[in-house]
């Protein structure tokens, strides 16, 4: 029983190795593309999610799909294979997501705080942030509109969105 066990278990471990070598070689072929998730379940079930620099479009995930689906031998292993995109309303996990929506709004979700302002600027280590909100006057009655601008680092970041507008 323990060598068929261990003989599945390698066999799961070859399969995951070639999958990511025929994902890595899709990839490369199309650099405005990058994964954000890719597992392999129970029965086989392959799944790869991809976003990119300028979208991904339904041909992009066919190619990909097709990269992996005809370099593995269904003789040899039965598995499924799903590739999607990242659904819009999908959280920002990567800084690459963040640098394609720049000037688009975010909603920010940290320890402390949720914010929602307009992506400005992307770095290395963090997002800044930036939106209106209404005052009260330092002198006087009433409200005055303030500026507010939030340097974030992605390591702050508990979940972020981009805010859809219909």
């Amino acid at each position: 029983m323990l060598i068929l066990a261990e003989a599945i278990a390698k066999r799961e471990i070859m399969l995951k190795e070639k999958v990511t070598t025929l994902l890595e070689s899709a990839l490369e072929e199309n650099k405005s593309l990058f994964l954000l998730d890719f597992s392999i379940g129970a029965d086989n079930k392959i799944k790869v999610v991809l976003d990119g620099d300028h979208g991904v479009t339904l041909q992009d995930c066919i190619n990909v799909s097709r990269a992996i689906e005809h370099n593995l031998d269904r003789e040899e292993e039965d598995f499924s294979l799903e590739v999607a995109s990242a659904g819009a309303a999908s959280p920002l996990k990567i800084p690459r997501q963040y640098k394609k929506n720049v000037g688009r709004k975010l909603e920010v979700k940290t320890q402390d705080e949720e914010l929602e302002g307009k992506l400005t600027e992307v770095t290395e280590d963090s997002i800044t942030l930036e939106w209106k909100v209404r005052e009260p006057k330092p002198v006087g009655k009433g409200k005055i509109t303030v500026q507010k601008k939030r340097e974030i680092a992605y390591s702050d970041i508990k979940e972020a969105k981009v805010v859809l507008k219909f």
